[in-house]
């Protein structure tokens, strides 16, 4: 082994592949994370209301994604939406309108993996959400009905600051998780097509377990665990810390 400095780190930053990767991570984290936290904020508030029966069963129906295999689950959504025989097509077709070029088209590859991400995890959210719906006060909303509030007023100035704190885990927590996003890219797109789908940790794998550079794989470790530093840090600073 050589000492070569920071070398790898110049390497990185000026490789036009890594950087494609950081746009696709980042284009999915800014799509992906704040749909899955508004899913998964509507189907707790929608299991915590009253009027719902059976309550244990949609918590557990709502959970059950985040339990299957990252890879069996791969495969199944891999079937789906196969260009020339999968149900999604299939559905397209028989609506009278053109197949989607899901493997083929870059737009398209990177919507098939944000959808398969958000179905494996709002649930998992979602359940973590109703847990901190569960412990704010009753008294706050029996007072908000006396005084004539709405449900839209009582949800977005009571149930949402209330929740502050919760939301910020989970925001913290899928956006770490979307920094290391690597299975979906992998079993579904093979990071095609033409580098779309590709992100940070499919890069990092293939550098250092295809070509064997473990220098620069880990240069670009680091660079990944300094970015969810810096996202976390102002992620707490935009909401003070989840402060009420």
């Amino acid at each position: 082994m050589n000492f070569v400095g920071f070398q790898n780190y110049k390497r990185l930053l000026t490789d036009d592949v890594f950087l494609k990767a950081l746009i696709n991570t980042g284009e999915i984290l800014l799509i992906q994370v704040p749909v899955m936290l508004l899913l998964a904020t509507l189907i707790a508030v929608m299991v915590n209301s009253q009027l719902l029966k059976c309550k244990t069963f949609f918590r557990t129906s709502f959970f059950l994604p985040v339990l299957i295999d990252l890879v069996t689950y791969s495969l199944v959504f891999s079937l789906l939406f196969n260009e020339n025989y999968g149900l999604i097509n299939q559905g397209i077709k028989f609506l009278g309108a053109q197949p989607i070029g899901w493997g083929t088209n870059a737009i398209w590859a990177k919507l098939m993996v944000i959808i398969a991400i958000t179905w494996r995890w709002t649930g998992y959210n979602s359940v973590i959400i109703l847990s901190g719906l569960q412990i704010i006060p009753s008294e706050l909303y029996e007072a908000a009905s006396i005084d004539g509030a709405s449900s839209a007023v009582i949800f977005f100035k009571i149930t949402i600051p209330q929740l502050k704190p919760v939301l910020l885990f989970c925001m913290i927590l899928s956006t770490i998780g979307t920094l290391k996003l690597f299975v979906e890219p992998y079993m579904l797109t093979r990071g095609g097509p033409n580098n779309g789908t590709l992100t940070v940790m499919y890069y990092l794998y293939d550098t250092a377990f295809g070509s064997f550079n473990f220098g620069l794989a880990s240069a670009g470790a680091y660079i990944v665990t300094i970015l969810i530093a810096i996202l976390s840090y102002f992620q707490m600073r935009l909401s003070k810390g989840g402060e009420n």
